[in-house]
């Protein structure tokens, strides 16, 4: 297992940005959206999302209007940042990395460091050790995590799915106590959560189109494949004994935390997970009814969401899970105060800037 501990950094600001169309799972149809032994009322009492959030807009386009708008709250001056990192399985493009169409989007300096990873589930921990590791020492002050999944013009859909990008204001502040970090992998896994072709091992062909009856719904092979049970069994299990792992190696009584935010993957997942580590459940929010699963944005997003308001001028312990495609996982510990939360942003189709289209 991977430790890891950076001080002298804190999370000075979070924004979320999501699509303005809301769509209601409780219109899915069978054999379609949802496989023809469910209804829809049993597909949302099984995951507990209602409804999501879908846009012809990318990941880059949420994360960009989320990212202009945490700047102005922040009163961030753009030549200030010196670091961008832009976790997402979708990407605008193979390449270049969209962290690099993002700092010319946001109008950042060109001296600015830019990354992507491609991470999903676990991706907003992994992005967020990235950033303390550049910020901690002091040459880089002030950076920007963005995580986000969407596809635009998506012609099929996947109904636990929701579109958001998130962005995490990391900044240089000398006795910070900074974040506390555990991680693993299990690739022995890596088909448990899968989109099987579109890469260079199965390359895009006009057989990737063709629907497939998977698990009793009729999917493509560029669309993600799922193997619940597989995923079910590895969420309930790792997420606790990584919080349990991370508050023994560092010393400290987990259950002492304000908050605890897990990715938000399913309901009846999470509430196993809550049961575990015998938590109240009002120390879990959820925004999985609202937007459903929204990938690595989703824990920033129960962030801004559902905490707005409660966690800004007092000094608030959070405890955050990430866990998922790959398999991977990643736990962080953190103490926030004085946090900025911007108001959460819609994004209309029509407000995307579409410069960098090609």
């Amino acid at each position: 297992m991977a430790f890891l501990e950076f001080k002298n950094v804190r999370i000075a600001g979070m924004s979320a940005g999501v699509p303005k169309k809301v769509v209601s799972n409780y219109n899915l149809r069978k054999g379609i959206d949802i496989s023809a032994d469910y209804t829809p009322e049993a597909f949302v009492e099984t995951t507990g999302v209602k409804e999501r959030r879908i846009g012809n807009l990318t990941a880059s386009d949420l994360c960009y209007s989320a990212a202009e708008q945490l700047i102005v709250d922040l009163h961030w001056e753009k030549n200030d940042i010196d670091a961008i990192i832009f976790v997402s399985q979708n990407a605008d493009y193979i390449l270049p990395a969209t962290s690099c169409i993002l700092q010319d989007r946001l109008g950042l300096g060109k001296q600015c460091y830019a990354e992507d990873i491609a991470l999903g589930c676990s991706g907003w921990v992994y992005g967020l050790s990235n950033a303390a590791s550049l910020v901690s020492s002091g040459s880089i002050k002030k950076a920007l995590l963005l995580c986000g999944d969407a596809k635009r013009r998506a012609k099929y859909d996947d109904p636990l799915f929701g579109h958001a990008g998130v962005v995490t204001a990391i900044e240089y502040e000398e006795g910070a106590k900074g974040f506390a970090f555990e991680f693993g992998t299990d690739g022995s896994g890596y088909d448990a959560i899968i989109i099987p072709d579109g890469g260079s091992r199965n390359q895009f062909s006009t057989q990737s189109l063709e629907l497939e009856n998977v698990e009793g719904k009729k999917i493509h092979r560029v669309q993600t494949r799922m193997k619940g049970m597989d995923v079910f069994s590895f969420g309930i299990t790792t997420a606790p004994k990584s919080v349990k792992n991370l508050a023994e190696h560092f010393g400290f009584d987990y259950q002492q935390a304000d908050w605890f935010v897990f990715h938000q993957a399913n309901m009846k997942m999470n509430n196993q997970i809550v049961k575990k580590l015998k938590l109240p459940i009002e120390k879990a929010p959820s925004c999985m009814y609202r937007f459903g699963n929204t990938s690595s944005a989703s824990i920033p997003l129960t962030i801004v969401s559902e905490l707005k308001g409660k966690i800004e001028n007092i000094p608030t312990k959070f405890i955050c899970c990430g866990f998922g495609v790959g398999l991977s996982w990643g736990t962080v510990a953190f103490e926030t105060n004085n946090i900025i939360i911007s108001n959460l942003v819609e994004v209309s189709d029509e407000e995307a800037d579409n410069n960098h289209v090609i």
